[in-house]
């Protein structure tokens, strides 16, 4: 079999499985979306329907009607921006301080960050639950937001990326006289807007999708977030009306969608940039 043959059969194979994998990720989507214009009827029946046969956009306005649907998107608008900025700021400041700073035992401290890393969230739910709950921050957006605004992850991916910049230009910054704040906003930063764009866009999506810890938070509508505030569309008599619950998940996934379209190129270069030197 001749080099260009085993070219052409590779990149078939490689295109067939990106075929594969975007109908993998595509399908629940689209699912979804039809999902949210049919009638309860076409939702259970089986076998499963794909179409509508008749479409019912009056799902959207149940599911923005029956719960306060604009409350709980505020909610979340605010609890995933202040979440995002501070795990932002603090992430980009911890990894240059552990890159180009000198203390004692930052090693020690990295590797904190690493085993921090490896520790599900859940564990730490009960103790976290007890301290807000004697704190009285229960139903409060500082009880949901103070102990989310851990960033492990960030510090870790700031820190390899600022790693990898080449040192020539921060000791000729240094040889200017750049300070430590000069240094960070003049030279690293600007040349670490991918990683950023990277660090942020996955911040946000985690903190727009964050249900447990919010769930726990929130007693009642005035701090629950989308993810917790639908479950109110859902019935509790086993005939639950799928087609608001889809409408609703539709909307909710829709702000998130085109974000992550408009700078999933920057996402992508910015998860890469440290994997090459040179």
């Amino acid at each position: 079999m001749s080099e260009s043959t085993k070219t052409r059969i590779a990149t078939v194979c490689g295109y067939a499985a990106m075929v594969a994998v975007v109908l993998i990720v595509a399908l629940p989507l689209v699912w979804i979306l039809l999902a949210s214009f049919k009638d309860r009827s076409e939702i259970y029946v089986q076998p499963a329907v794909w179409w509508p046969s008749t479409w019912h956009p009056e799902n959207y306005t149940e599911a923005t009607t029956s719960v306060p649907f604009w409350q709980f998107l505020r909610n979340s608008i605010i609890v995933t921006g202040i979440l995002t900025a501070a795990k932002f700021v603090l992430g980009v400041l911890s990894a240059y301080g552990l890159v180009f700073l000198r203390f004692p035992f930052k090693n020690v401290v990295f590797i904190m960050i690493i085993a921090a890393l490896m520790v599900p969230n859940q564990i730490t739910v009960i103790t976290n639950y007890s301290l807000v709950a004697q704190l009285g921050f229960r139903n409060t957006f500082i009880g949901i937001i103070v102990p989310l605004a851990g960033v492990a992850f960030g510090t870790f991916l700031m820190r390899n990326h600022f790693l990898s910049i080449p040192g020539e230009i921060i000791e000729a910054a240094r040889m200017d006289g750049a300070g430590h704040l000069r240094l960070l906003l003049r030279v690293v930063l600007p040349i670490s807007i991918p990683t950023m764009v990277a660090f942020a866009l996955i911040t946000l999506v985690n903190e727009w999708n964050e249900y447990l810890w919010p769930f726990l938070m929130a007693d009642d509508y005035s701090v629950a977030t989308l993810p917790v505030g639908l479950t109110q569309l859902q019935n509790n008599d086993g005939v639950t009306n799928w087609g608001p619950v889809m409408a609703a998940t539709v909307l909710a996934m829709l702000p998130i969608l085109v974000v992550f379209l408009v700078l999933q190129r920057q996402m992508i270069k910015g998860l890469t940039s440290g994997a090459v030197k040179g």
